[in-house]
């Protein structure tokens, strides 16, 4: 797959992940000891932007740090995964971003954050870098940022030719008017159960919120299923892509493996209906490690899981 011109811009956010595997996730006000601990890397903006830098294209990241020990160790580690440290911009006063994961057997996964300095990524900090910023050609953004900066990148992105992807997760309700601001979306279940009104539940479910969506003014929604794969609703269009056969150790990062693979592979050229599968591949083999950014697949373990489903098939 030879990589077109440009490159995708991600704007989000960047943790330090502090994960508990355990035989079962806790009820409320239960402690379940007798866990294994790991300290890793996370952030959805940070493994989006990963996961399209191993799926072979290059990235810009856009992202606030804190300069507290956590801050350096997150510094120092999304550089030496080859993102530019021109985007990565510094908060004196506040820490970096933390989050607490909890894992069960079956690969369930609990996760608490705290934002930090993710929440201090302005719009003033955007337009500081605003000819890099503008320069790509696809923008790929979630919402562990200010919704006002991302508001603003889905505004400007596409005045400079972008196309847009969001990835609304965390779910929350978002208004009209930002929905269409995103060419594409990307919701899981619950999300689109959120924005759309629709409890998604299976795929005739998806396929109604998919379809409220584009009602509010959505141009193209790729539900992202787990396990039934990923729903495809434009309008009067709607297509399954079901999801490689693979057995799931941790779903941490899978979405973000996802998106990060459907835009490495827009850039490259291919088609969304070929983007998606993709994207369902890089997903796939995400949930079959334990972690985030440790368990992003790179370009040629994607393409050996599509040519080895293909020669089953």
């Amino acid at each position: 797959m030879t990589a077109a011109p440009g490159h995708i811009v991600v704007i989000g956010s960047a943790n330090v992940d502090f994960t508990v595997k355990v035989d079962r996730l806790p009820q409320m006000g239960e402690t379940v000891s007798g866990g294994d601990f790991r300290l890793s890397y996370g952030g959805k903006g940070a493994n989006q932007a990963l996961a399209a830098h191993l799926a072979g294209a290059p990235v810009f990241m856009i992202a606030k740090l804190g300069r507290d020990p956590n801050g350096e160790l997150l510094f120092r580690h999304l550089l030496t995964a080859g993102l530019s440290p021109e985007g990565l911009l510094r908060d004196d006063e506040v820490p970096s971003g933390v989050a607490l994961i909890m894992v069960d057997a079956q690969g369930h996964n609990l996760i608490a954050v705290a934002p930090g300095s993710n929440r201090r990524l302005t719009v003033a900090d955007v337009q500081s870098l605003d000819t890099t910023a503008f320069s790509g050609r696809i923008l790929l953004t979630q919402l562990e940022v200010p919704l006002e900066t991302v508001e603003y990148m889905l505004r400007r992105a596409p005045e400079a030719g972008m196309t847009t992807i969001l990835n609304p997760a965390p779910g929350r309700h978002l208004a009209e008017n930002i929905l269409a601001l995103a060419q594409i979306l990307t919701p899981n279940e619950t999300e689109a159960s959120l924005l759309s009104g629709v409890t998604v539940t299976d795929l005739d479910t998806a396929q109604r919120a998919g379809e409220r969506l584009v009602a509010l003014g959505c141009q193209t929604i790729i539900i992202t299923l787990g396990a039934q794969g990923a729903l495809l609703v434009r309008k009067g269009e709607v297509q399954l892509f079901p999801a490689f056969p693979v057995t799931a150790v941790d779903s941490t990062a899978a979405g973000d493996a996802f998106n990060g693979a459907l835009a490495a592979a827009l850039l490259a050229g291919l088609t969304l209906e070929q983007a998606i599968v993709r994207a369902n591949a890089a997903g796939a083999l995400c949930v079959t490690k334990r972690g985030a950014q440790e368990s992003l697949p790179t370009r040629e373990e994607i393409d050996a899981l599509i040519v080895k489903t293909k020669s089953v098939s």
